[in-house]
């Protein structure tokens, strides 16, 4: 889209030829008028996550591993309480996360849906997550920074007091008692491990408490929001502070997820990450004025940002043993 079609001196009309709906009185009318079926998905979606993700935090701490999530449900659908604190903790991180967009998005007046999250089987987590329906195109390098870099940082907040609750609230075990899932170790999570429960003798390692593996996962997620690739958190954070480098960001990270999933040992799912990137695109969209100073205080932000990815990455973040 050239300069001449973004120059609104004509009373905020769309220009002829233009899509009326990225028209600035468009986009306006987008924020202000909410539709009743605007709330309706979103709740639903959200209630049937928070049925999913409690189930998911119940059946991890199943005391009869032969157990379907079926037949567990089926023979004691009281017990789907306890899932409580895995369900409460990371759907406390996601929710906080998804809003830290929402919010700036209506500051920037950017029209966008409220979180859509997406419930998922409970062999797992019970969530694949959320997403925001953006219904206009980010303009400002301004909002696109805001907008982008406000959910993860967010999320970590939560994430990071929720890690030092369940760290205290965790087991230091002998490796002989460690079997099946093993999760990586951030940077991040072996300091603040450090901090909490001091260094750990040689043979022995930590089994999470359900509120610290939904705080594991939360620093999981932020990591791979933070990646700098196209439309994720990274990717605008990237585009906002570097312009049109960030695609050459991007191309350099993507050799890097090849090699973490090719190398011994190594998590099969930086494949599937690499190639939904090739699939959606490296680069990012082009914003209305990228010549706009970003501030001092934002760009510190910025690398803020890169630090909580930096800390947060896990090159193998599960294996099985």
């Amino acid at each position: 889209m050239d300069d001449d079609r973004l120059n609104r001196s004509n009373g905020d009309r769309p220009i002829e030829g233009e899509d009326p709906s990225y028209s600035p009185l468009a986009m306006e009318r987008a924020v202000r008028e909410p539709r009743l079926s605007d709330f309706v998905l979103p709740v639903g979606l959200f209630l049937a996550t928070v049925a999913t993700t409690l189930w998911a935090g119940a059946y991890a701490a199943r005391s009869n591993p032969r157990e379907g999530p079926v037949q567990f449900l089926l023979n004691d659908p009281a017990a789907l309480l306890t899932g409580l604190p895995f369900a409460g903790t990371l759907l406390g991180i996601l929710v906080t996360h998804e809003f830290g967009h929402y919010l700036l998005s209506r500051i920037h007046r950017v029209p966008t849906s409220l979180p859509l999250f997406i419930p998922g089987p409970p062999h797992f987590i019970g969530t694949f997550g959320a997403i925001i329906r953006m219904r206009g195109p980010i303009l400002s390098r301004k909002a696109l920074f805001d907008i982008g870099v406000a959910g993860p940082i967010a999320g970590f907040v939560v994430a990071i007091v929720a890690l030092v609750i369940g760290l205290q609230l965790s087991r230091v075990v002998t490796n002989e008692a460690v079997y099946g899932l093993h999760l990586g170790e951030p940077l991040l999570l072996q300091f603040v491990s450090w901090l909490v429960l001091g260094p750990l003798p040689d043979g022995y390692d930590v089994v999470l408490h359900p509120v610290g593996f939904a705080a594991w996962f939360g620093l999981f997620v932020t990591s791979l929001n933070l990646i700098p690739i196209g439309q994720l958190d990274g990717g605008h954070v990237a585009y906002a502070l570097w312009g049109p480098r960030q695609r050459t960001v991007a191309l350099a990270v993507l050799p890097f997820l090849l090699a973490l999933g090719f190398m011994p040992g190594g998590w099969p799912g930086w494949f599937l990450w690499a190639g939904m990137a090739g699939l959606v695109g490296l680069g990012h969209p082009p914003v209305r004025d990228p010549e706009a100073a970003l501030g001092q205080t934002r760009i510190w932000v910025g690398w803020g940002a890169l630090a909580i990815f930096v800390l947060t990455f896990a090159p193998v973040p599960f294996s099985v043993y």
